[in-house]
C-alpha cells in the first residue's frame, strides 16, 4: 500500500465508533499506524449489503452474518474479507475467488481458549456442576447423595475432529493422564503416536467413549455428522459435547435421545438456529447443559485473536501474502 488509505469495514454485532465490540477491545486503534482506517457497521442493526460496503478495501467479519454474491454485488471494491476466528461456513469462498479476493481466518489465537472452553464442558458434566450448583441455590442439600456424577478418572474421551482445536484439546486431556481416542478424516499417526492416542473410526470412537467431544468444522461432509444412529452408538451412558458448530449436530435427533435416555447428557455451546429460540425442547431438559456461544471468550481470547485477525488485515493492505488463506483467489 503506497500512499492510500486503505478502507475496512468491521462487520461486527453492537460495535461502538471507538471500536469496542461484544468481544471487548480488538485494538482497531492500532491500524492507523499502518495507513488504515477503518469504519464500524452494526450487524444488529443493519444487514450486510453490496452498497453499503462499496467503497470498502476490505470487511472484517466478526458475527454470523452471510457473506456472499448479495453483499458482493456486481462490481466490489473489496479485495479483502477477513473473518475474526476459525470457522469461515457463512462465507461463499467461490463467489469470492471468482473475483480474485481472498478470504483469511484466525484459527491460531482461539486453540487454546476452546480447548479450555471444551474441558470446562467436560469436567461440568462429569461432576453435575449445574445441578450441584442448583441444589445449593434452593436450599435442596439432601438431594445431593443423587447427584454424585460420573467422573473422570476411569473414563474415556473421544475427540472428534483433529483440527487445531481438536489436537490443543487432545493435548490438555493427555497432560491431565486422561484416557482419549480421536477420529479424523484423515490419518494423523505421528501426532497421535506423539499423543499416545488411538485413531479409530466415529461408531468405534462413540460405542466406546464415557464422553464425545465435537471439534470438527462445519461443512457439508460435516452437516448432522451425529444423527440418531451416533447417538445411539454413544449410548445410555454417554455424553455429548459440541464446541464445534450446531450444524453438526441433528438437534431433534439430539432432543429425542435426551428425552428418551439414548445418551445421559449432553453440554452444547452452539447451536442449529442462533440465538437459540425460547420455544426450543432443549430447554425443557435437565441432561442438557447451554451455553450462548461464548463459553471461549475471555481476554485472552480477545487479545490473542484479534492480534491475529488485524495481522491478517494488515498484511493484505500492505501487499504481502496473509498467514491463513482459506480460499483460492488465484485459481478461480
Amino acid at each position: 500500500m503506497t500512499g492510500t488509505t486503505w478502507r475496512l469495514a468491521v462487520a461486527a454485532e453492537g460495535i461502538d465508533a471507538s471500536g469496542r465490540t461484544i468481544h471487548g477491545d480488538i485494538g482497531l486503534g492500532s491500524l492507523a499506524e499502518h495507513g488504515i482506517d477503518w469504519s464500524p457497521i452494526d450487524i444488529a442493526q443493519q444487514e450486510l449489503t453490496a452498497d453499503g460496503l462499496r467503497g470498502f478495501d476490505a470487511v472484517l467479519l466478526m458475527g454470523e452474518s452471510p457473506f456472499g454474491e448479495e453483499q458482493l454485488g456486481d462490481d466490489p471494491t473489496i479485495k479483502h474479507v477477513a473473518r475474526f476466528g476459525a470457522g469461515y461456513d457463512q462465507v461463499d469462498l467461490e463467489a469470492c475467488a471468482r473475483r480474485g479476493i481472498p478470504v483469511t481466518n484466525a484459527p491460531t489465537g482461539l486453540r487454546v481458549p476452546m480447548a479450555h472452553a471444551a474441558l470446562t464442558l467436560l469436567f461440568a458434566l462429569a461432576h453435575n456442576l449445574v445441578p450441584k450448583s442448583q441444589l445449593v441455590h434452593t436450599g435442596r442439600w439432601d438431594q445431593r447423595a443423587g447427584l454424585r456424577g460420573h467422573g473422570l478418572a476411569s473414563s474415556t474421551i473421544g475427540v472428534v475432529g483433529l483440527g487445531g482445536i481438536g489436537r490443543e484439546t487432545v493435548r490438555l486431556l493427555r497432560g491431565l493422564g486422561l484416557e482419549v481416542m480421536a477420529y479424523n478424516r484423515t490419518p494423523r499417526p505421528e501426532f497421535c503416536a506423539e499423543q499416545g492416542v488411538e485413531q479409530v473410526e466415529l461408531p468405534e470412537l462413540l460405542r466406546r467413549s464415557d464422553f464425545a467431544i465435537l471439534t470438527v468444522s462445519s461443512n457439508a461432509q460435516t452437516r448432522h455428522l451425529i444423527g440418531a444412529r451416533e447417538l445411539e452408538e454413544l449410548g445410555a451412558d454417554g455424553h455429548l459435547i459440541n464446541v464445534a458448530r450446531g450444524a453438526v449436530v441433528d438437534e431433534p435427533a439430539l432432543v429425542e435421545a435426551l428425552r428418551e435416555g439414548t445418551i445421559a447428557g449432553a453440554a452444547l455451546d452452539v447451536f442449529e438456529t442462533e440465538p437459540l429460540p425460547m420455544t426450543s425442547p432443549l430447554l425443557e431438559l435437565d441432561n442438557v447443559l447451554l451455553t450462548p456461544h461464548s463459553l471461549c471468550w475471555t481476554s485472552d481470547f480477545t487479545a490473542a485473536t484479534g492480534a491475529e485477525v488485524l495481522g491478517e488485515v494488515i498484511a493484505v493492505a500492505e501487499g504481502r501474502a496473509p498467514a491463513h488463506l482459506v480460499n483460492d483467489p488465484d485459481g478461480a
